[in-house]
């Protein structure tokens, strides 16, 4: 299926983001991962990447399968027809995260299904999603009173909000984001793929960077458009930002820009399950849902086991790194 082609299928599911999109096919190629597209005779499409770990081959299926999930019988099909594919690309499993909200009958299908939970996450599963259809007032009020006051602190203060696409910011971004890393204690996305997700989403990815009126970078947010979704996927931060709201400026400018440019909602991209101060995201929780989105829990990532004993060695050495990372 032709790109075009393939971007006019998924425009009708409302829930689509950029990971079922054509453009992240075109970054997995880049990175030298083989990447699969199957409509499974119309009844469902899904963009699925070959991965190849030292523990075993996986199918990876983000934020897919896009389907109608109301009839078990097509769904069963659907997963009968991708475990085919597994097999066919000798993989130990098949690991999907669906478009699912994380409900008691939806985890139901998929236990009936033959899925188990995995030990890794797959896309943020918990998330905070802005509605940018309101107007900027709107938008305002419906953020808490620190983070407005934040808004208009960063206003006074004369910081200003750049944004840019070319592959010296993204050059830049990364080496602010290895130092935002080691002081944070997490693994950063390589240089690599940063550059491929730069050329296989141009013109629909942006690097946004908050400076103070002297031109000091604060802090650093990756942006990608696709479809009716933006999402705030990356970020990064200098010291700075510990004491003034660059960030604040930045999303603000981020959501007026993207209310501009048509898109219809903007998914902040990862916050801390409600009850867990020690993940990995809790940190960013009371910043991100200070913006007054819907906070919202989806499916956590699933797995089809397709070899037994080789999901057990992958399911032990996963389940260790989620300890370790605060995951």
């Amino acid at each position: 299926m032709k790109s075009d082609e393939w971007a006019s299928v998924i425009e009708k599911y409302q829930e689509a983001n950029f990971l079922q999109s054509p453009e992240y096919a075109k970054m997995n190629e880049i990175l030298g991962d083989k990447v699969i597209f199957d409509d499974f005779g119309g009844k469902a499409h899904a963009l699925m990447i070959v991965r190849s770990a030292k523990r075993g081959r996986y199918l990876e299926i983000p934020c897919g399968p896009l389907m109608k999930w109301q009839s078990f019988k097509t769904v069963e099909e659907v997963f009968k027809k991708i475990a085919e594919v597994g097999r066919r690309e000798k993989c130990v499993f098949v690991r999907v995260r669906p478009q699912l909200f994380a409900s008691p009958e939806n985890l139901t299908l998929l236990s009936k299904l033959g899925l188990k939970k995995s030990p890794m996450h797959l896309a943020a599963e918990h998330t905070v999603m802005i509605d940018l259809t309101a107007s900027e007032e709107e938008m305002l009020a419906r953020m808490r009173r620190q983070t407005r006051y934040e808004v208009r602190r960063a206003d006074k203060m004369g910081i200003v909000v750049e944004k840019g696409d070319s592959e010296e910011l993204f050059k830049e971004f990364h080496q602010v984001q290895v130092e935002t890393a080691k002081r944070q204690g997490f693994i950063p996305p390589s240089l690599k793929a940063l550059l491929a997700e730069e050329e296989a989403f141009r013109g629909e990815i942006w690097i946004y960077v908050a400076k103070t009126a002297k031109g000091e970078p604060i802090a650093y947010g990756l942006i990608i458009g696709n479809g009716k979704e933006a999402d705030y996927y990356e970020a990064a931060s200098t010291d700075l930002n510990r004491k003034l709201p660059g960030a604040y400026a930045l999303l603000w400018r981020a959501m007026r820009d993207l209310k501009a440019a048509g898109y219809e909602r903007f998914n902040l991209w990862g916050i801390a399950p409600a009850g867990q101060p020690n993940h990995r995201y809790a940190g960013v929780t009371t910043f991100k849902t200070g913006f007054g989105g819907e906070v919202i829990e989806y499916v956590p990532a699933h797995d089809l086991v397709l070899s037994k004993i080789g999901y057990f060695k992958d399911y032990v050495v996963e389940s260790v790194r989620k300890k370790k990372r605060h995951l």
